[in-house]
């Protein structure tokens, strides 16, 4: 029979203590890191979350965005917008911005920045920031000097063409419909080459030496090099890219603002042109509740096309594409 001591579960408070203590530290240090992470926080709940929030709201409503939210329309908003032919037009045309960018983006940018990426390249450093100013320079000033390059007969681009000998009379290039998208286009792909140039650099300094120095010790040639290992081993950054530039080429709305308006006869309007046009429309009530369920739409089909070009990526890589 055995015979417990009264006091023996007292051996096991100071590593309770201790125990108690070390905890006492932890949350005064984590209590600092939420005080000074607080700010940030209250500003992306008010100015993002919120926003969101009463998107979703709005879409249900009725409402010009003056004076209470009385008149409840309930689905109305998303069966009026499925029945627009312009809101039909404007995706479209969205789409085709973000597939022509995106296939124009990727092969040149990975070609330049395997060039600037040789041992042997003089001037890397000029050429990369030449490349990435336009980058920093804000969409809406590109669009603005773009319009006096493009923008009428008497135009930077045609008395250049007529003097080569290109072209016999001004194109109007952002006048009519089959070369206003292209311009647009080849000015976004330009704002943002020197962006996707720089995530291709950074993708190929990251790749370890040894392969290349094997494959020039086999007698690899720089194709082959490319071919069979550059590409393997650059395909998980390539899929990293290939959805930011997606992504990235869905912000064009001040680079259609400024440049086009959505003109020519609605040739170049955008999704998110569209959403703006009908939010503070000037010739009469803004529609804040239609506006808001075109944003719900079109913020839908952003993300099915990211998880579809996600699903596609994760689908090459098991088949080691």
């Amino acid at each position: 029979m055995s015979i417990r001591m009264p006091y023996a579960p007292s051996r096991g408070l100071p590593a309770a203590s201790a125990t108690a203590g070390v905890l006492r530290r932890r949350r005064r240090r984590y209590l600092w890191a939420y005080l000074f992470l607080l700010p940030q926080l209250v500003f992306f709940f008010v100015f993002t979350v919120y926003p969101i929030v009463m998107s979703y709201v709005y879409a249900l409503y009725e409402w010009s965005g003056i004076g209470p939210l009385e008149n409840f329309v309930g689905a109305a908003n998303f069966i009026r917008l499925l029945k627009e032919a312009p809101f039909w037009n404007a995706l479209g045309n969205s789409l085709v911005y973000i597939a022509a960018q995106t296939a124009l983006l990727l092969p040149s940018t990975l070609l330049l920045a395997l060039v600037l990426n040789q041992a042997r390249f003089k001037g890397k450093v000029f050429y990369r920031t030449l490349y990435f100013l336009p980058v920093v320079t804000t969409t809406s000033t590109v669009g603005i000097i773009m319009k006096f390059i493009f923008g009428n007969e008497d135009a930077l681009v045609n008395g250049v063409l007529l003097r080569l000998g290109l072209i016999d009379r001004p194109v109007p290039w952002l006048g009519q419909s089959g070369t206003a998208m292209a311009v647009l286009i080849l000015i976004g792909s330009w704002k943002f080459f020197g962006m996707m140039m720089v995530y291709w650099l950074a993708g190929l300094q990251s790749l370890p030496k040894d392969a290349f120095e094997a494959a020039r010790a086999d007698g690899a040639g720089p194709w082959q090099t490319f071919r069979y290992i550059t590409l393997p081993l650059l395909a998980p950054v390539g899929a990293v890219i290939l959805l930011l530039a997606v992504v990235n080429s869905m912000h064009v709305f001040d680079l259609v603002k400024t440049l086009t308006g959505g003109g020519p006869y609605f040739a170049t309007e955008t999704v998110d042109l569209y959403i703006y046009n009908y939010a503070f429309n000037t010739s009469g009530f803004p529609q804040i509740g239609f506006a808001s369920a075109a944003g719900i739409v079109f913020g839908l089909t952003v993300f099915l096309l990211t998880l579809a070009l996600s699903w596609i990526v994760r689908a090459a890589r098991r088949r080691g594409v």
